[in-house]
């Protein structure tokens, strides 16, 4: 089986960043994912179109929409195969995985973007709702990854150490909250967490974890978001930098990409605080007055 290292070139622009690499992509059957698999098609990558083929909620499914993206990618004269598991599932994480091994011998970079909305106000959330969002976009982002990361490992300690690289989605609404959708903000802060927690564990076997919340008009984004006209072709290309050999030691990061912007995202971090008089432990109107004197010190929200 031969390795994930050494694709692409260092200080290398333009097209061929991903030449001669091997990426899944999940829910790349519409929207950013398709955006996403294209374009490293477009960049020499050999890619593997994951997608469960459901409604905009999850509902149903069809083979249809990631053997179309297949057929685009090989009618551009790239090479690509589709992948119609439910990555939600391990059984489905670990044959995207394998889908690859098999037929391109390697997996160099995974691209997760499968997910849905349900949105409610917290009052009207089913709880079967809250599951099913917390299910396709945290659970497939762990499941994909973890498969992912043990043939990484194995091939780290086997001698052959990847050049990895894992780019996750989150949102805007995972990073600063959405009214409406406490399912999908808690999935996508989920997907922070796990990406700072990855980029940890896997660097020792060459393996790089970042995150996007892109900002693009697809069929996600256009019921909620009305003026938003970004094009998710706008967003793949910091996708496809990512998934390259070309940004050793960039991991742990959270990037927003809208349209020509690019914003390195800067999450929690200490801010004013205060002690205790004397280590005295606090009284509660003793430290609801020091409270409120530190956010008067602290910037809002």
């Amino acid at each position: 089986m031969t390795t994930g290292t050494g694709a692409g070139t260092t200080g290398a622009a333009g097209p061929g960043l991903c030449r001669g690499r091997v990426v899944a992509v999940t829910g790349a059957g519409r929207g950013l994912g398709r955006a996403h698999a294209l374009a490293f098609a477009a960049d020499g990558a050999r890619v593997v179109v994951n997608d469960l083929g459901t409604g905009l909620d999850g509902a149903g499914a069809s083979e249809g929409p990631a053997h179309t993206v297949v057929a685009e990618i090989r009618a551009a004269g790239g090479e690509a195969v589709a992948h119609t598991g439910d990555i939600a599932t391990a059984d489905g994480a670990s044959s995207l995985v394998a889908t690859a091994l098999e037929r391109f011998g390697r997996l160099d970079t995974l691209v997760n973007n499968a997910g849905f909305l349900r949105d409610r106000m917290l009052v009207n959330l089913p709880a079967d709702d809250w599951d099913a969002v917390l299910r396709v976009h945290a659970t497939g982002h762990f499941l994909a990854l973890r498969h992912a990361a043990a043939h990484w490992r194995a091939e780290a300690k086997a001698g052959r150490p990847p050049v990895a690289r894992v780019v996750n989605t989150t949102s805007g609404a995972g990073l600063l909250g959405s009214v409406g959708q406490g399912n999908y903000a808690a999935a996508k802060a989920a997907v922070v967490a796990l990406t700072l927690v990855a980029a940890a564990e896997l660097a020792p076997y060459g393996v790089q974890v970042n995150a996007l919340a892109p900002a693009a008009r697809t069929r996600m984004t256009e019921g909620a978001f009305a003026d938003l006209t970004a094009l998710p072709e706008e967003v793949s290309p910091l996708v496809v930098w990512l998934g390259s050999a070309d940004c050793p030691g960039v991991t742990g990061r959270v990037f927003e990409a809208e349209a020509g912007r690019v914003t390195v995202m800067e999450g929690w971090r200490p801010g004013p605080t205060a002690t205790a008089p004397g280590g005295a432990r606090w009284t509660p109107g003793a430290v609801g007055a020091a409270a409120r004197a530190l956010l008067a010190r602290a910037e809002p929200p």
